[in-house]
């Protein structure tokens, strides 16, 4: 194919789509300015974060205008997240001017009886029969036997005005929303196909080997109401921590209450479970819904644009296609000839070579700390803020390391203290957890709670919930942090450290209703496999992800 192109208006992961559009045996040009939009004989037009940004960005770029004429050349355009959004009049998100091609206002979720964002894997329903221009069938390769990833806090509503508009609902909760829509040349997703596993490749794929255009006058219109009750699926993370170990290779390790050593008299060497990019695709194929990158060292004295897990990202994303995070080292950072990098500037590059989230841990804490110092009022400078502006809640994960202090009574201290069956040294039955900075290595005067609603307030989508007291025991999760702190947050948290057996997945999500469980060293070491996980899950009653689907 000639003249496919996309259109980057500069915010989020691309290269995934990129990769994707690559394996399927196509080539895609970047947009750099608005003539080039006349070239096109295909558009995609990506998105992942905020409306006001993305509507923002295309004005001063001189888009708008030319994005308009292009739609309504007839010519076949894909839009994806934002770049669905951007179509509607509106968002609540923002007081920016939408396209207005399509009508109606993108608006938030209620949070009533779910996690905003809406982060994850859930399912589709057509309510069109489509035919294409030439006559073949099409409805763009949507499966509503697989689920496909969605990641946003804004949608659209259905409503009968957009029955004609309307390809596909989903329901999140009690709400039904637009999560596909089409009508004559414009198809658009509001989840990620280049993050839904083969499923979503192949819907790229039929966008790409079709005419793109559909016949109005032959489609037929079923109930838009979805016949069944929300589908959103449970997560499994692999996390892979990684470092460079003393030869200078970046190895996928994991320690024993965080000590990455073998034990040895001379100090060990640092334990190696495999290369990252390799056992990324490795748990890709067996059906991970997400993999999660901790870089452990930092890579401290590193320059920017040479940081090692830029190029583990931009390999790992040429075969994995569901979502990539990375943490660690998301902060302002100085190379060594003095030119100082923001912590907004890391994640973009973070963002360019194929991740979709970063997540930040001791900055984390530092941010909270300055906002309560602060009297509770954002000042807009943390990284957390500066990032979520510009990327979205959804692409801002805090990682958080709190370990146990123990109190005979709770009027022992002024922190929140929960009921805990592990009793401490004296028998103690209650105690607060202490967040820590440093890899846990120092502690702070902040417990849990008050971080993780800091955070919240500052604007992250989720918090990624560790357990030093947990890691590396593989006696279970610690089900009442996990509790307590999904009590009181409404974004999706992340259950980690501690996982043994499948027994305790379900165990975590039956009692704290969590949104994902990740683990580590089990699946390294293949002592107990993805799938394992999975099928336990699904005979317990537990939905989860199942891609069956061959390209």
């Amino acid at each position: 194919m000639t003249g496919l192109y996309m259109l980057d208006y500069g915010a989020g992961n691309v290269r995934s789509l990129v990769n994707a559009v690559e394996k399927l045996g196509y080539s895609i040009t970047f947009v750099k300015d608005p003539a080039d939009l006349k070239k096109a004989d295909k558009l995609i037009f990506p998105g992942v974060g905020a409306f006001g940004h993305a509507m923002d960005a295309l004005q001063a770029k001189g888009f708008v205008e030319p994005l308009k004429e292009y739609i309504a050349s007839g010519k076949p355009y894909m839009g994806i997240c934002v770049g669905m959004q951007t179509l509607f009049e509106g968002s609540e998100e923002s007081t920016s001017k939408g396209l207005g091609i399509i009508p109606g206002i993108v608006k938030h979720f209620s949070t009533a009886d779910k996690a905003v964002p809406h982060m994850g894997w859930n399912a589709t329903q057509l309510v069109k029969e489509q035919t294409e221009v030439g006559g073949q069938a099409v409805n763009y390769g949507i499966d509503q036997d697989s689920v496909y990833y969605f990641v946003h806090s804004y949608a659209v509503p259905y409503a009968d005005n957009l029955k004609e508009w309307t390809l596909a609902t989903t329901q999140y909760g009690d709400e039904i929303f637009v999560s596909a829509v089409q009508k004559g040349n414009v198809c658009c997703t509001q989840f990620h196909p280049e993050k839904s596993g083969f499923a979503g490749i192949k819907l790229l794929r039929s966008f790409l080997e079709g005419t793109g255009v559909v016949d109005d006058s032959k489609v037929k219109i079923f109930d838009p109401r979805p016949k069944s009750k929300d589908l959103f699926t449970k997560r499994i993370i692999a996390c892979l921590d990684v470092r460079a170990n003393d030869q200078g290779d970046l190895v996928v390790t994991k320690g024993d209450q965080y000590d990455v050593r073998e034990k040895s008299e001379a100090g060990g060497d640092v334990r190696n479970l495999g290369k990252p990019v390799e056992l990324a695709k490795r748990y890709f194929d067996e059906g991970a819904d997400e993999i999660a990158f901790l870089n452990i060292t930092s890579f401290r004295n590193c320059p920017m644009a040479d940081l090692p897990m830029l190029e583990v990202l931009k390999l790992a994303s040429q075969t994995v296609f569901v979502p990539l995070t990375i943490g660690g080292g998301i902060r302002d950072v100085t190379d060594p000839d003095g030119k100082v990098h923001s912590a907004l500037d890391v994640a973009g590059e973070y963002f360019r070579s194929g991740a979709d989230k970063v997540s930040i841990g001791s900055d984390a804490v530092y941010s909270a700390e300055k906002f309560y110092a602060n009297d509770g009022v954002p000042d807009g400078t943390t990284a957390i803020e500066t990032i979520a502006k510009a990327y979205g809640a959804q692409a801002v994960v805090i990682s958080v390391d709190p370990k146990r202090v123990y109190v005979k009574d709770p009027s022992e201290t002024k922190h929140h203290v929960v009921k805990t069956p592990y009793t401490g040294p004296n028998g103690e039955t209650y105690c607060w957890y202490q967040c820590t900075v440093k890899g846990g290595r120092e502690g702070r005067d902040l417990d849990v709670r008050q971080l993780v609603t800091a955070c919240q307030r500052l604007g992250a989508g989720e918090i990624l919930l560790n357990c030093m007291d947990k890691d590396g025991t593989n006696s279970g999760y610690d089900i009442e942090l996990i509790r307590d702190v999904k009590s009181a947050v409404t974004i999706p948290v992340v259950a980690s450290s501690g996982a043994g057996n499948p027994t305790h997945f379900s165990q975590v999500f039956n009692e704290t209703n969590v949104e994902s469980a990740l683990a580590a060293g089990i699946f390294h070491r293949r002592e107990v496999p993805i799938d394992t996980v999975k099928s336990h899950l699904k005979e317990s009653g537990i939905l989860v992800r199942e891609d069956h689907t061959e390209l």
